[in-house]
């Protein structure tokens, strides 16, 4: 340390914090430097009372005097089951203090989304995506910050911050290259665990440097902070008892010495013995018995103020501690001069509706801690009323509610049920399973107990599927679901088991529920669900007869309601991985939609049949070669998710297939873009799932087509594109890919067994389609040298199969194969029909390697040339330097 004493004004807490404070200093001067400043990121961890508050304090007054802007905020230990409670404070004063519109015209689309969150808007009907919302928090303070540059966001006890909070500090950790704003963050080591730990961590690991420890006074300090407090006449034994009673914690130390001064205690070293009492008084039970000096009335206050923990208005005090106005303003003073309440300090910008708040976190903790049990849980159950009644709702009431002890109260478990649904439409699940696990402590009456249950599974749905799965059999198991309600806990159920790759139980499950309900739209819609899911199983084998009931069912079909164009979907896609006839494919899925649009009921983002079958829709067109339809599908797709603020998985699907769709048409540098947007989403997510699956194989797929060999490669190996393979269908087929990564790279042999992986699996699954399923043509090049027959057996296959399905594509590509196995002019005959077919397609990177192929066949400089241009705007690059070696060789005149 390079000085003991402070800066003068500095507080006496900030004794020896000369580095942290030149660190903070620093961090301005950067963030001042220019608009376009990259964000900062400070985090200074410590045990209570060494000064974290104090630090931001100063790190205000620093930025002040350059001129920031500054918003602060705290976490509060009995506030960290309130969502979003710390970010609130952080950035809604800013946002109320616009007009409406203006807040709306500022956040842009982001306004129904993260507006909940802070407060500022009103929730919507459905169930807010948490990611989205924690997305559009991070956009409101891209937002902010440009309005009101230089920012500086403080937050202090941060360990203590709600999860909601903590989700939306990590993601913007991440982010602040991209913005400039300086966060500066206390806490203290420890006190967390679980997701709210790893959000820390996240935070922690975005820092500008490593996270600094505070340490404690030295002897010195403290006598140096003494001398300053009482005077240069204190001896040096006092000033070294002083340490050693306080263990030189600054917020211990000051509190201390105001007691010494207030007692008029000498500061010598008779008196030192004196020191160890005093201190007792200032915490624990030494703090309580104060509060009794200062009478009952004054405790019930104190006592009232640390149940309320925020917006501590002394009117609302006066209600739940039941005193009079004047008698609750006198118990206020008293307090004050206790050094136990203070009036909100201006300078720390936080802003709320309350008139008092504790001198420091730790005496909150000590007055809460001090209130006898059973009293505690009545205080909370009065504060809920009060907060209710004050008009609040039942959301902020539910803090209080999750205090009180269960007691076969059906009111408090619909006030529970209430706050739970709030909780959801803001995007906050974790608060809204807390809600109803403690509902279900009551416990609710019997007919309730599985609605319950039920919405409990709805909460936890996104973020805990295999919670999900045991909360709804257990309300199935129950009396009181009926009719449409169970039928969508059923269905709810069975999504849950496929997230958790669990697909063939939920297989089991949707088909024992349809064969216990009467024929009807209900039993439909199951029987829909069972072939959806049935049509997503990659498993080793299939019903030889399920196609034969699915199109015996989808026959009988017109489309008059969603069952009905869902089972016409089902049975398209079924016969689109069958290799049926593609005229017969698209017929059965115009027959789904409505005046060629989604029917209602069927978006996507409604929740009665879910994501999965509008892909399937998507996908028959994509592969039939209707990429227009499918194309607008799959944008339609990623505007709804992006419009109601869903940045999950549905997200990192909707990138995905659009990305997909892109690579059909060959887009080649579009298709990547969205795919690795897809990939960075559904990491978020968690890997191993479809979805992940879905993003890499199609990364990796659009790399080969690229010809970045190498680069596909180092995304396999990354993200764990190799076996075990998932248990739904992935488009294109993950093993024919990785098969043809294998041959890419040169490892011939891992790939042909790859390829013969992919050939049982898709003989035992029926799955001919060789769009879809591309091992064979891959195989019959790899094998043409070595197993020449069986490479043309399969070659033959392949067109056989192309030409019963019937689109210009999957005929120009058997073509291609068939031509790469012969030579002279039956090659130049087969390359030239190739490229007929293809030229009609609308995949332009598969024409391009036609055009280019036949080029260097029948040695024609013209269509190298073309098949150059057309692998040049694919962003083709292999493709484009095979064209331009054969057109440097002078291959011959066109």
């Amino acid at each position: 340390m390079t000085e003991v004493r402070p800066t003068a004004g500095a507080s006496a807490s900030l004794w020896e914090r000369d580095e942290e404070v030149a660190a903070v200093a620093r961090a301005v001067d950067r963030l001042c430097a220019d608009r376009s400043s990259a964000g900062g990121l400070l985090v200074f961890r410590g045990e209570a009372g060494l000064g974290k508050t104090a630090l931001l304090a100063e790190t205000r007054r620093i930025a002040e005097a350059r001129g920031c802007t500054v918003w602060s905020a705290r976490g509060g230990e009995t506030l960290r089951s309130v969502p979003f409670n710390v970010v609130r404070q952080l950035l809604q004063p800013a946002l109320v203090s616009m007009l409406p519109e203006e807040a709306r015209e500022y956040l842009g689309d982001w306004y129904d989304i993260a507006g909940p969150a802070l407060g500022i808007a009103d929730p919507g009907d459905r169930q807010a995506d948490p990611q989205g919302v924690c997305d559009g928090l991070v956009a409101a303070v891209r937002r902010l910050a440009r309005r009101e540059w230089p920012l500086v966001l403080l937050i202090d006890d941060a360990h203590w911050a709600d999860q909601e909070t903590l989700h939306w500090l990590a993601a913007l950790a991440e982010r602040l290259d991209e913005m400039s704003v300086l966060v500066v963050v206390t806490r203290r080591p420890g006190e967390v665990s679980g997701a709210s730990a790893r959000h820390l961590d996240t935070v922690a690991a975005a820092a500008d440097g490593p996270v600094t420890t505070l340490s404690a006074l030295t002897p010195e300090a403290t006598a140096g902070l003494t001398r300053a407090t009482l005077g240069e006449h204190a001896d040096a034994a006092f000033c070294r008892e002083v340490w050693a009673v306080t263990a030189g914690n600054p917020y211990e130390t000051v509190e201390l010495l105001a007691k010494v001064r207030d007692s008029e205690l000498q500061p010598v070293e008779a008196r030192a013995g004196e020191l160890r009492e005093l201190n007792r008084s200032a915490r624990g039970g030494g703090l309580v018995a104060r509060l009794e000096e200062l009478g009952i009335d004054a405790t019930r206050f104190a006592w009232a103020a640390a149940i309320l923990g925020t917006g501590i208005s002394i009117d609302l005090v006066a209600k739940l501690a039941t005193l009079k106005p004047d008698e609750a303003r006198r118990c206020a003073e008293l307090l004050r001069t206790a050094r136990i309440l203070t009036a909100p300090d201006p300078t720390t910008g936080r802003t709320g509706e309350g008139d008092l708040e504790f001198v420091h976190p730790l005496i909150a903790t000590d007055v809460y801690n001090s209130i006898p049990d059973a009293l505690r849980t009545a205080m909370h159950g009065i504060a809920a009323r009060i907060v209710t009644d004050e008009g609040h709702g039942a959301a902020a009431a539910a803090r209080h509610l999750l205090e009180v002890h269960p007691d076969d109260d059906e009111e408090l478990v619909e006030q529970l049920r209430e706050a739970a649904r709030e909780h959801l439409a803001v995007g906050a699940p974790d608060a809204a399973r807390r809600c109803l696990e403690r509902a279900l402590k009551e416990p609710p009456r019997p007919e309730t107990h599985p609605h319950v249950l039920y919405e409990l599974a709805e909460a936890t749905f996104l973020t805990a599927p295999a919670r999900t799965i045991s909360q709804l059999r257990a309300a199935l198991g129950m009396p009181g679901l009926d009719g449409d309600k169970r039928v969508d806990a059923v269905f709810r159920l069975s999504q849950a088991l496929l997230h958790n790759d669990q697909l063939e139980e939920a297989v089991r499950t949707v088909e024992a529920e349809a064969a216990r309900l009467q024929p009807g739209p209900a039993r439909m819609r199951l029987q829909a669900v069972h072939f959806m899911w049935e049509g997503l199983h990659a498993g080793e084998a299939t019903s030889p007869d399920r196609s034969r009931r699915l199109a015996d069912l989808a026959s009988t079909c017109t489309g008059r309601d969603n069952s009905e164009r869902a089972l016409l979907i089902l049975r398209g896609f079924d016969a689109l991985m069958h290799g049926e006839n593609a005229e017969e494919v698209a017929e059965l899925c115009d027959r789904a939609l409505v005046n060629g649009r989604l029917a209602p009921g069927l978006g996507w983002t409604d929740t009665e049949w879910g994501i999965e079958l509008l892909l399937m829709l998507a996908n028959a067109y994509a592969f039939t070669d209707r990429l227009d339809r499918a194309e607008t599908l799959y944008n339609e797709a990623l505007r709804a998710y992006e419009m109601a603020g869903w940045s999950g998985g549905h997200l990192a699907l909707a990138h995905a297939y659009v990305g997909l769709g892109h690579r059909r048409r060959g887009r080649l540098k579009d298709a990547e873009a969205s795919l690795r947007e897809s990939l960075r989403l559904a990491e978020r997510v968690g890997r191993r799932l479809p979805l992940y699956w879905t993003a890499t194989c199609n990364l990796v797929d659009t790399l080969l087509a690229r010809g970045h060999v190498d680069e596909a490669w180092e995304v396999a190996e990354r993200y764990g594109f190799a076996p075990p393979y998932p248990s739904t269908i992935v488009l294109p087929d993950p093993r024919s890919v990785r098969g043809r990564l294998l041959l890419a790279v040169g490892r011939t042999k891992d790939g042909v067994n790859e390829l013969e992986a992919a050939e049982k699996a898709a003989a035992a699954r029926g799955h001919h389609n060789p769009m879809l399923v591309p091992w064979a043509a891959d195989l019959a090049r790899a094998l043409a040298t070595e197993d020449p027959a069986r490479a043309a057996r399969l070659a033959v296959d392949v067109r056989r199969q192309a030409e019963r399905f019937g689109t210009d594509t999957a005929i120009g590509e058997a073509l291609r194969c068939a031509a790469a196995l012969e030579t002279g002019q039956r090659a130049v005959r087969l390359a030239a029909q190739a490229v007929t077919y293809l030229e009609s397609s609308p995949c332009q990177y598969e024409h391009a390697a036609a055009r280019i192929e036949y080029g260097i066949a029948a040695r024609s400089t013209a269509d190298l040339a073309r098949g150059l241009d057309l692998a040049v705007s694919c962003g083709a690059d292999g493709l484009a330097e095979r064209a331009r070696a054969a057109l440097e060789a002078d291959a011959g005149p066109g």
